[in-house]
C-alpha cells in the first residue's frame, strides 16, 4: 500500500507535544545508554569474568567497532527502503536477547570469548542500523523547521549516554557482577524496544519502482549525491579531517594524563568525563543560536573555540589541583564546541538531503568521516613514541583546526540565519 504522501497529511504538532517524536527521542535515549554502556560492559566481562589477556581484548573491541565501518554503506541504501520505526524495534529486539544470553551463559558458566566475540559483533552490527535509522526517522517524523530542535534533542541523549554509559557500566561491574551488568544493557533495549514501538504515526517511506536496483546500485547513488552537493562533500572533509585528528590527539591524551601529569584513575574519569556536560550545553544552545546569528557563523566559531581549546592541552604542567579543573574547563568548551557543530551540520545535511536518501547520506558521511579513526590512532601512537607526548598532542592539536578552516572557505560558512533550500520530497529512491 502507499505511503501517504507528506503533502496530504496533516501538519505534526509541535515538537514536545508530538506524541511520536517523544516516543523516538525516549527510545533513543536507551537504546545509546544500552550501547554505550555494553562498550565498557562486554570488555570487562571478557577480562573479569573470562581472564582475557591484552591481544583477547583489543581483538574483542575490533570486533565490536567493525560493523560501523564495514557496514555502514550497505546498511543506509537498506535502510532507506524500509520504515525506520521497523528497523529500529528489529535492532532493539535482537540486541536485547543477544545481551540475555550473554548474561545466561556467564551466569551458568558456558561464556567464552569466541562466544563473547560474536556476540559483540551482533550487538555492533544492530546497532548501527539503529543509528542511521533513528537519524532518518528524525527527518521521516519532524516537520523541517523543527529539525535542528529535534537533533538538539537527540544528540544530547547521545552525548549523555556517551559519558554516561560506560561509567554506569563499570560501576555495575564493580558493584554487582559483570553477568548483571550484562542483563542491564538488554533492559535498556527493552524499554526502547517498547517506546519505539508505540510510534504511530505513518512514515512516508520511498515508493520502489519495480525491479528497482540493488544494493550496491543504491549505495553508488548514496556516494554520487554526496559527491555532487558542494555543502555535503564539505560535511565530508571537515568530518575526516576532524575525525582523524582528533583520533590521534585522543591516543596521545590518554597516555600524557597519567604520565606527564600524573593524574589517578579518578582524575582521568573526571577529566574525561567533563565532555559529556560541555555536550548538554551545545545541544541547547545548538537549538537557539544558529537562528539568531547564522548557520555558517556558529558552525565555525563553534569549531575553532571547541577545537582550539585543545592548544593549551600541551602547555599544562603542575599538581592534579591545578591541572584537572583546567582539563575539566577544556573539555566542557571542547564538549559545548563539538556538540553545536554535530547537530548544526546534522541539520544542514538533512535539509539538503531527499527524503529517500537520507539513511545513504547519514551512512557515507559516517563511513568518509570515521574511516579516518584507525590511522589517525596510529599516527598518534607513533608521533608520541618518536617526539614525546607534548610535541605529539601539540601537533595533533593543530591538525584538529584544518575541519574548522574547510568548513569556513565553504558553503557551509556561508550559509546565512536560514537552512539552504531542500531537495524535497521523497527522491533518491529507486
Amino acid at each position: 500500500m502507499p505511503s501517504p504522501s507528506p503533502s496530504t497529511s496533516p501538519p505534526p504538532p509541535r515538537l514536545w507535544r508530538d506524541r511520536s517524536f517523544r516516543r523516538l527521542w525516549a527510545g533513543q535515549t536507551a537504546s545509546q545508554f544500552g550501547e554505550h554502556t555494553a562498550v565498557v560492559v562486554l570488555p570487562l566481562v571478557a577480562v573479569v569474568t573470562l581472564g582475557a589477556e591484552a591481544g583477547q581484548l583489543g581483538a574483542l573491541r575490533a570486533a565490536s567497532q567493525a560493523p560501523m565501518l564495514l557496514l555502514s554503506l550497505l546498511v543506509g541504501a537498506w535502510v532507506d527502503r524500509w520504515r525506520t520505526r521497523t528497523v529500529m524495534v528489529a535492532a532493539d529486539a535482537g540486541r536485547a536477547v543477544v545481551l540475555g544470553a550473554v548474561a545466561v551463559a556467564a551466569f551458568t558458566g558456558r561464556l567464552d570469548l569466541v562466544s563473547l566475540a560474536v556476540a559483540a559483533v551482533v550487538v555492533g552490527t544492530l546497532s548501527v542500523f539503529f543509528d542511521v535509522a533513528y537519524q532518518a526517522s528524525a527527518v521521516r517524523l519532524v516537520a523541517r523547521d523543527e529539525l535542528v530542535r529535534a537533533n538538539s534533542a537527540l544528540e544530547g541523549s547521545r552525548s549523555a549516554a556517551q559519558t554516561g554509559g560506560p561509567a554506569l557500566g563499570g560501576v555495575l561491574v564493580s558493584l554487582l557482577s559483570a553477568p548483571v551488568a550484562v542483563a542491564s544493557g538488554a533492559v535498556f533495549f527493552a524499554v526502547s524496544f517498547l517506546s519505539v514501538r508505540g510510534i504511530r504515526r505513518a512514515e512516508s517511506v520511498p515508493r520502489r519502482a519495480p525491479g528497482g536496483s540493488g544494493v550496491w546500485s543504491r549505495v553508488r547513488d548514496g556516494w554520487r549525491f554526496v559527491v555532487g552537493d558542494a555543502a555535503l562533500r564539505a560535511v565530508c572533509v571537515a568530518s575526516a579531517a576532524f575525525q582523524f585528528a582528533f583520533s590521534a590527539a585522543t591516543t596521545v591524551y590518554l597516555l600524557f594524563l597519567p604520565r606527564d601529569l600524573s593524574l589517578s584513575g579518578a582524575g582521568v574519569g573526571l577529566v574525561l568525563a567533563a565532555v559529556g556536560p560541555g555536550a548538554l550545553v551545545g545541544s541547547v544552545l545548538a537549538a537557539r543560536l544558529p537562528r539568531r546569528f547564522g548557520y555558517g557563523r556558529v558552525l565555525v566559531t563553534a569549531a575553532v573555540v571547541g577545537d582550539g581549546v585543545w592548544l593549551c592541552v600541551p602547555a599544562l604542567h603542575g599538581s592534579p589541583a591545578v591541572t584537572v579543573p583546567v582539563l575539566c574547563g577544556v573539555g566542557l568548551v571542547f564538549g559545548a564546541g563539538g556538540q553545536l557543530v554535530n547537530v548544526t551540520v546534522m541539520a544542514v545535511r538533512q535539509t539538503v538531503t531527499p527524503d529517500g536518501m537520507q539513511a545513504r547520506v547519514a551512512a557515507t558521511v559516517t563511513c568518509v568521516g570515521m574511516g579516518a579513526t584507525p590511522l589517525g590512532s596510529l599516527l598518534g601512537g607513533l608521533l608520541a613514541e618518536v617526539w614525546g607526548t607534548r610535541p605529539a598532542l601539540a601537533v595533533a592539536a593543530v591538525g584538529m583546526l584544518v575541519s574548522p578552516v574547510v568548513m569556513a572557505v565553504s558553503p557551509l560558512g556561508r550559509l546565512g540565519r536560514a537552512l539552504p533550500p531542500g531537495s524535497g520530497g521523497s527522491g533518491g529512491g529507486e
